[in-house]
């Protein structure tokens, strides 16, 4: 739980300087529509699963919409970003710290990187050792499920030596980054994620047009 409000803090902080209408790399998101979502997920959890079960697709779709329309003044995104800070509600599980690292940890990560990567000009951030292995730590619990689309094996190595293999297949990819890269990938960012690959070249080339992510 250690890294979860740091990560929320820096999250927090990398939207409020973008502002409310720099891009980001969510699909048709700004920084206000990722600002929405983050405070929807906290405060009204039914509308943010609108991103995994089809049928609250729209809902949530609205919910963010509406909440970004209403934040999209300096001044509104400013209460916006003040309201994220102050972190989940009493009510929320995620004041049991298992489910917080679980639920936000990653999430935070990758979300401060949809900001700081949309921009033309980029560099990724020098991670604390125990903070990329908190994520590392994060990332092998998901990722059969974020590469179950791959028709491939798929083995996630970091550059320091440790391995997972996400899925087993005949035909293998090695991904080969560090831990916050993987994730990046993982979660389908795959086009602004520094990792190399491993692998027959008609695999890399299936790798590459495959869906990833959830």
């Amino acid at each position: 739980m250690r890294f979860v409000e740091p990560s929320r803090e820096v999250l927090a902080e990398t939207l409020l300087a973008a502002g409310p209408h720099s891009p980001t790399l969510c699909d048709g998101w700004q920084t206000k529509e990722l600002a929405a979502h983050l405070y929807l997920r906290e405060h009204r959890p039914s509308v943010a699963l609108g991103g995994l079960i089809k049928p609250l697709a729209l809902v949530s779709e609205k919910a963010t919409r509406t909440l970004a329309a209403k934040s999209a003044s300096v001044n509104g995104y400013a209460k916006l970003i003040k309201d994220i800070q102050k972190g989940h509600p009493a009510y929320s599980l995620a004041r049991f710290p298992s489910i917080d690292t679980s639920t936000n940890l990653i999430e935070y990560f990758v979300h401060t990187e949809d900001v700081r990567r949309a921009r033309s000009r980029w560099a990724p951030r020098a991670l604390d050792e125990e903070y990329s292995n908190a994520l590392w730590d994060e990332l092998i619990k998901r990722a059969a499920i974020l590469y179950r689309g791959v028709d491939l094996g798929i083995v996630l190595v970091r550059p320091d030596g440790p391995r997972h293999v996400a899925k087993r297949a005949p035909v293998s990819v090695a991904i080969v980054g560090e831990p916050g890269e993987l994730l990046m990938h993982a979660h389908g960012r795959t086009r602004h994620a520094l990792v190399t690959f491993e692998g027959q070249p008609d695999a890399v080339a299936l790798l590459d047009s495959a869906e990833v992510g959830l």
